[in-house]
């Protein structure tokens, strides 16, 4: 067993295997196509910085990454508050025995399994702006004028990250009701003895216990939400114009509409260092050396 203890690479290697065969070699690769001329239409490939050159200069770049700034943005303060909001409601609708609370959960679930482009399918049949699209035809039935939802830029946009928040708020619930669920429930009893309001406990006791589940939640869905496409483009297909066209949707366009694969490598590794730099940012609010 002190053999074992002192020499832990035997245990690792099945781990290191498996993420060197499929996550550091695609990255190491996409590294090396980013600095080439490949195609996906074939032909010889040559190292030279034009890839590079041709994406960081694309006049569409800006729009693309404030797309999609706005839509993750968001998409996270949405998932986060919406999974928050219904995580408290079910724990506390099952500490005072209250009936549906699993339906509530198992209806919040569904959404959570749909196929991303079910779920742009769905919300478009939602959104139409013909005369039988569910929200217009509502909004027509209160008197209310039908809305633009996807032929303005200013509500495509709303509509996708409604679309996102819709499915993303259930891996957020989970997070955070398993959060909830494993704070010391002789705390609550503590600060009510002591005369505090609800609003204290839950700033003063469920936040602090549950600020590491939050962080953590917050680092997955943003990455998540980065790497989102499949919804966006079966919603809007990034338009109206590039009004949608968020950066993991850019980068599809160039790879398999373009067939430009060094330009796809070069737009995936700024995706990458995005999605590591919040990670990092998130994480240095992680507690340092507590249980």
């Amino acid at each position: 067993m002190g053999q074992a203890q002192s020499h832990p690479l035997p245990w690792l290697m099945p781990v290191i295997v498996v993420i060197g065969a499929f996550y550091l070699y695609p990255i190491l690769d996409a590294l090396r196509l980013a600095f080439t001329n490949a195609s996906l239409t074939g032909g010889e490939e040559v190292y030279s910085l034009a890839a590079l050159r041709a994406v960081l200069t694309n006049p569409a770049l800006p729009t693309v990454l404030g797309n999609t700034a706005i839509f993750t943005a968001a998409s996270v303060v949405g998932q986060m508050l919406l999974g928050l909001g219904i995580a408290l409601l079910v724990v506390r609708g099952e500490r005072n025995s209250l009936p549906g609370m699993l339906v509530l959960r198992t209806i919040v679930l569904a959404a959570w399994v749909v196929p991303g482009v079910a779920n742009g399918v769905i919300w478009s049949m939602l959104f139409s702006e013909a005369p039988f699209g569910a929200i217009n035809s509502t909004l027509g039935l209160m008197g209310i004028a039908p809305v633009s939802w996807l032929s303005s830029p200013q509500n495509a946009m709303i509509s996708v990250i409604i679309a996102n928040i819709w499915q993303g708020t259930a891996f957020s619930m989970i997070v955070i009701y398993a959060a909830l669920k494993g704070i010391d429930e002789t705390l609550y009893e503590a600060a009510a003895v002591d005369g505090a309001l609800p609003w204290e406990r839950f700033a003063f006791i469920t936040l602090p216990q549950i600020k590491v589940a939050l962080l953590i939640n917050a680092i997955l869905i943003t990455i998540q939400t980065l790497n989102t496409f499949d919804a966006v483009i079966s919603l809007t297909g990034g338009g109206p114009g590039r009004a949608t066209e968020v950066l993991s949707l850019f980068t599809y366009n160039t790879v398999f509409n373009n067939f430009d694969l060094a330009g796809g490598s070069v737009l995936s590794i700024v995706l990458l260092v995005i999605a590591l730099a919040l990670a990092g940012l998130y994480a240095l609010f992680l507690p340092r050396g507590e249980k």
